[in-house]
């Protein structure tokens, strides 16, 4: 199926490592430019050089996606380098579990407000476009009570309620919004890694979970991600996409 992505412009948040970076790999491979940004200076480099070695056009920027000035300011800047934006995904979690003040506030200027940040900022250029389209990544904690219930799980389930209202506010602008939910998605120094290594009780509790016997892939929820981007999608909006293998078993209507 051709997407039609081909001379799209995207923005994504956190797009160096794990779905991040399938995400933006991907929009590439189907043919858009992509502006990405990432905290660490070394990696977003790294992986500015790595991806316009395909021969596709990628800007990477470093920044903290918390700090509004920042985040305002890259935006305008990837608007510049690509002439405009179509796409806008806001990939970038805190990964905020504990019950302290200081996640709940991580959470709250990373999760959430950095993905209504990336879209105010983005609003004027998708208005523009012939093929606006948002899309937040939550999780499943945002659905279901487990381990990361408290901050992350909170504002995971805020994102789905924020971007399904977007989808109905600007619906009449032609601007599509929707949210895809990733199950537990395992990749080399990511977080599941990390359990593995460090708490391997919980890593084998969680892998017993999900039916499929194993975790998801970057690539598998890229994929969902870049559908919902694209034109071929272009009367799905205000949906959530649960990519998870089965592991949840709330019904969603």
């Amino acid at each position: 199926m051709d997407l039609g992505l081909k001379g799209l412009r995207a923005v994504v948040s956190g797009g160096t490592k794990g779905i991040g970076r399938a995400i933006v790999e991907t929009l590439m491979r189907e043919g858009a430019d992509v502006a990405f940004c990432a905290r660490s200076e070394k990696d977003v480099a790294a992986a500015e050089e790595n991806l316009r070695s395909t021969g596709g056009r990628a800007f990477g920027r470093s920044l903290d996606i918390a700090d509004p000035e920042a985040l305002k300011a890259w935006i305008a800047q990837a608007a510049s380098d690509l002439g405009g934006i179509d796409i806008v995904v806001a990939n970038v979690s805190a990964l905020a579990i504990g019950a302290d003040e200081t996640s709940w506030k991580q959470s709250f200027e990373t999760d959430m407000m950095g993905c209504v940040r990336m879209v105010e900022a983005a609003k004027p250029f998708l208005e523009a476009s012939k093929a606006a389209a948002i899309v937040s990544i939550s999780s499943v904690s945002g659905r279901e009570i487990d381990f990361a219930a408290g901050p992350y799980g909170a504002f995971k389930a805020a994102l789905i309620h924020y971007t399904q209202g977007l989808a109905y506010q600007l619906a009449g602008k032609g601007i599509r919004a929707n949210t895809v939910s990733p199950g537990n998605t395992y990749f080399e120094g990511g977080v599941w890694n990390q359990i593995k290594d460090g708490n391997p009780e919980l890593y084998k509790t969680a892998l017993a979970l999900n039916p499929t016997g194993r975790m998801g892939t970057p690539q598998e929820m890229a994929n969902a991600v870049v559908f919902l981007a694209s034109p071929a999608a272009s009367f799905i909006t205000g949906t959530n996409l649960v990519v998870d293998g089965a592991l949840t078993r709330g019904v969603q209507f």
